[in-house]
């Protein structure tokens, strides 16, 4: 187990890193990762010695925050509920996370794509299926589908106004 200065060093890495990649694309300048951290350039490069490295934590950060709130979703919120705010989150991450997860070399990404889609698809699936149980869905309805439509919200909406309406219309025609 790394010690706690290192795991503390990551943390920060990671966290800057988001941002940084957030603000400037993942074509960010790694020095202003580690400033940003507080850290020096040399322990940026012994937790991520590449910037591969880096992004594939980042993007699976992402992807472990989003299957953790449909988890958490699942168990606190009513089943019609969760499942759309899910959603929402789901369809923010790929409309802020794409170029993040495109910048991953394409020769390394099928693998780890295909964990991540396999994680997100499950947590729609649970949510899907809490929410088609509870008679708030209709029970035709499928995940893959359900995420094929965020996932067209997410590429094709304006703006967040636009992304509301249109998850608005995706609900009520879910609706029994």
């Amino acid at each position: 187990m790394p010690r706690a200065d290192a795991r503390r060093n990551r943390a920060l890495l990671l966290a800057a890193a988001g941002d940084v990649f957030g603000e400037r694309g993942p074509d960010a300048p790694l020095d202003e990762i580690a400033r940003r951290a507080g850290v020096g350039n040399a322990t940026m490069y012994r937790h991520f010695p590449t910037r591969r490295d880096l992004l594939v934590a980042v993007y699976a950060g992402e992807v472990t925050a989003l299957t953790n709130e449909g988890r958490d979703l699942l168990a606190t919120d009513p089943p019609a509920d969760a499942l759309f705010a899910w959603l929402r989150t789901f369809i923010a991450h790929v409309a802020t996370k794409t170029d993040l997860a495109r910048a991953i070399p394409q020769d390394e990404r099928s693998a780890l794509f295909d964990d991540w889609h396999t994680a997100m698809h499950e947590t729609a699936s649970a949510l899907l299926a809490r929410a088609q149980d509870a008679g708030e869905v209709r029970p035709d309805l499928n995940e893959t589908d359900l995420v094929t439509l965020a996932n067209g919200i997410a590429l094709a909406a304006k703006d967040v106004p636009q992304i509301d309406r249109l998850l608005h219309l995706v609900r009520k025609g879910t609706d029994l």
